[in-house]
């Protein structure tokens, strides 16, 4: 495949990607919500399954996004940003 094909290919793809609509976006891995919301402290390790949406709801109802308790695109890069401050934070020993 030459360079020109392939910055086609990747070109294409981010295209797609950059216009894709959140109805486009496949879902977050649950696994990984929950860690996210435990990084941030809105759930503890060992929660039921059913405590997680309701997370969701509080963490986008703080973060300004729409409350849905849904982890679409917008939610799940301003939980990782979050989580990402949080580990930070802790590891500097500030609590989070």
């Amino acid at each position: 495949m030459t360079v020109r094909r392939i910055f086609t290919v990747v070109g294409a793809a981010l295209a797609g990607t950059v216009n894709a609509t959140d109805d486009a976006v496949p879902p977050a891995d649950p696994r990984e919500v929950r860690a996210l919301l435990t990084d941030v402290g809105l759930i503890r390790a060992g929660a039921f399954e059913a405590e997680v949406p309701q997370a969701l709801r509080r963490f986008q109802a703080r973060a300004g996004l729409v409350v849905d308790g849904f982890a679409g695109p917008r939610t799940v890069q301003a939980l990782t940003r979050s989580a990402r401050e949080a580990r930070h934070l802790r590891s500097l020993g500030m609590a989070a």
